[in-house]
């Protein structure tokens, strides 16, 4: 279980501009992400070192997604000026989750602009709907390529800003009480109004950025 990725949400001028703007402050190269069709939502990556990358995302036109709860979160999210989303966990088995859970993961899959089909299943976005301190999981295909293959950089998430309680998140994650991460930095804060992520810290050649 590792912190696999974090999610930003389009801003009013869409996925691209956003992109180049989160990309030039953190000193990445944007990579077009494609098509979810099962989501109806888009997006680009910014591949980062030690196999993490930020997506920017939003939601097309279309009735997947008024219907996908991942869809529905990017909506409300960009509607109201877009920003972080939440952060993503990777697990290498997705079964447990379902079990502990208690429902059955969803299917995801998208084609880059170069053909690259890449699969997973995920599952915990209704848990991030409903509160949205909380990851959701996901689990990669065995034979896709991960996002952050394309990276060339040495910026990593060095720290996530969170408002909430970090007994909800590690309840939710199914870890002990006492766990603290080894690798990246949670800061819990208490929220005023709505939780969520509030801000990722990067470790970039140039210094800390805080998006």
């Amino acid at each position: 279980m590792r912190v696999d990725h974090v999610v930003y949400a389009a801003e009013h001028d869409g996925v691209h501009a956003t992109a180049e703007r989160l990309a030039k402050l953190i000193g990445v190269r944007p990579v077009d992400g494609g098509i979810h069709p099962r989501f109806g939502t888009r997006n680009v990556i910014l591949p980062l070192a030690h196999e993490r990358y930020v997506e920017v995302v939003e939601v097309l036109e279309h009735p997947a997604a008024d219907k996908a709860p991942f869809g529905q979160v990017v909506r409300a999210r960009s509607e109201a000026g877009g920003g972080w989303l939440g952060w993503v966990v990777r697990v290498d088995d997705i079964a447990e989750q379902e079990a502990r859970l208690g429902r059955e993961a969803v299917q995801g899959n998208r084609r880059r602009p170069d053909g690259v089909e890449l699969r997973w299943q995920q599952i915990g976005v209704k848990g991030l709907q409903a509160d949205p301190q909380l990851p959701f999981f996901i689990k990669w295909d065995d034979e896709a390529p991960h996002p952050s293959q394309d990276a060339d950089t040495e910026v990593t998430i060095e720290s996530l800003t969170i408002a909430g309680d970090p007994e909800r998140v590690r309840d939710w994650l199914g870890l002990p009480a006492d766990y603290t991460s080894s690798v990246i930095e949670f800061s819990f804060v208490s929220p005023h109004g709505t939780p969520g992520l509030m801000a990722v810290t990067f470790d970039t050649p140039q210094g800390e950025v805080v998006v």
